[in-house]
């Protein structure tokens, strides 16, 4: 899972490495349901320039791909709060993933720096996924 920030070049670097996100995604989406914010995955969107990426990668079917609805974009405070709330608890619950409770917690803060970068310039955001 990874940040797309709205636009061709928002200025900053965007990477984040969402590897063991995605990897825990169900449990991180049942986390947030219990910390009562929106999961990770309510933040997904896909534009043509991702879901080309996915094709590339042998996933989807490009018929598919040409009836895309317009990417949605998101408020960059709402995806930090959700960040916020797994970070508080996951450093409250060293345990509460397992072996990868501190990955996942290092990943949520570099999508938190992304997250507060794309908000100080007044930009939105949305998850795209890749299946690599």
């Amino acid at each position: 899972m990874y940040i797309v920030v709205e636009g061709e070049d928002p200025g900053f670097d965007i990477f984040v490495n969402g590897h063991a996100l995605a990897r825990n995604e169900d449990a991180l989406e049942r986390l947030a349901d219990r910390l009562s914010v929106k999961p990770l995955l309510d933040f997904f969107s896909a534009d043509r320039n991702s879901m080309a990426l996915l094709l590339d990668q042998g996933a989807g079917d490009p018929e598919w791909s040409r009836h895309l609805p317009q990417p949605q974009w998101f408020p960059p405070e709402d995806g930090l709060r959700t960040i916020r709330s797994l970070i508080d608890f996951l450093a409250m619950s060293p345990a509460a993933l397992g072996s990868d409770t501190e990955v996942v917690a290092r990943e949520l803060r570099e999508y938190e720096t992304v997250l507060k970068k794309t908000e100080a310039r007044g930009f939105r955001w949305h998850l795209a996924v890749s299946w690599r």
